[in-house]
């Protein structure tokens, strides 16, 4: 008798920019025509790539076919070890530290400066103090709509010389 097949996981190449369109596509088109693909996968971390998990290669090829910005697939196997860090979510305040000068970019304060005087790193918030403002109000804004601009200054040394 003979096995079932294993599913392995399979890249393919897209347009850049249209990853998340290309899954949604593949996704749709595998429920559609009830064909055996486990996941899809479109890390924002990567452009120009998807993952596809499914028994053989043949699968994928039939999803894919007709779809505009599905390019092609890389030859071979992706082994779980090269992708898995995109499958597990980093916090949006991962790397920010009190002092450090951030823009807003989004929200009412779109791009205000500001320093951060507190992170919550179980809230994933972090709280600011707008440059602009003339009176120093405490703003508490969520990690991922900030970008850090400058990093708070290590060490005392050099100082008023």
């Amino acid at each position: 008798m003979e096995e079932p097949q294993k599913p392995a996981i399979f890249a393919i190449r897209t347009t850049i920019g249209q990853e998340k369109n290309t899954a949604d596509m593949i996704a749709s088109r595998a429920k559609n025509f009830k064909l055996p693909i486990k996941a899809v996968l479109a890390p924002t971390g990567i452009r120009g790539y998807i993952f596809v998990e499914a028994v053989g290669k043949t699968t994928i090829e039939r999803a894919r076919m007709g779809i505009k910005h599905g390019k092609g697939m890389v030859a071979g196997e992706v082994p779980i070890t090269q992708i898995e860090q995109f499958l597990i979510p980093k916090a949006a305040v991962v790397g920010m530290e009190i002092g450090d000068i951030v823009e807003l970019i989004s929200g009412p304060f779109r791009g205000e400066r500001a320093r951060i005087i507190r992170v919550d790193e179980g809230k994933e918030e972090i709280t600011v103090e707008l440059f602009e403002a003339t009176v120093p109000i405490p703003v508490t804004v969520r990690g991922d709509s900030v970008k850090v601009l400058q990093k708070k200054e290590k060490g005392g040394e050099g100082e008023g010389k």
